[in-house]
């Protein structure tokens, strides 16, 4: 039913399910607890429309975008890193995958420029032997 999109069918049919069943104690509350939870991600959970247009609705994609972003280049063998040049690396990692560190490095090249110099120089432009991060 959430797949459809029904989720407040599926809500009234666990309100009937803690009556039916009798349940009391933490069976009950258990189950009012995911009741809440489907009432407050309601307009979250439109399973129906995101199929439709083709949305992820699992966390496998988030699980591996944070694998390939994230785990493959931060435990590498050998790897030890302090906490700001770890987060230094997951900003910059997006950049190289999604192929925009050269844009990047041009950016950065010419801010920091203008910050010594006032003005970028003419030839800030990043050749294709940049290293990546």
């Amino acid at each position: 039913m959430l797949l459809e999109g029904k989720v407040d069918y599926v809500v009234r049919n666990f309100k009937r399910l803690i009556t039916e069943w009798n349940l009391r104690g933490n069976a009950k509350k258990e189950m009012q607890r995911g009741i809440g939870y489907f009432q407050r991600n309601r307009q979250r959970m439109r399973y129906d429309e995101y199929l439709a247009k083709g949305y992820p609705i699992g966390s496998g994609v988030a699980e591996g975008t944070c694998r390939n972003l994230v785990k493959d280049r931060m435990k590498l063998t050998g790897m030890r890193w302090e906490r700001r040049g770890a987060q230094a690396m997951i900003h910059l990692r997006p950049l190289y995958l999604n192929g925009e560190w050269k844009t990047f490095l041009n950016y950065r090249i010419e801010k920091e420029q203008k910050k010594l110099y006032g003005k970028a120089a003419a030839y800030s432009t990043v050749t294709d032997y940049a290293q990546s991060p």
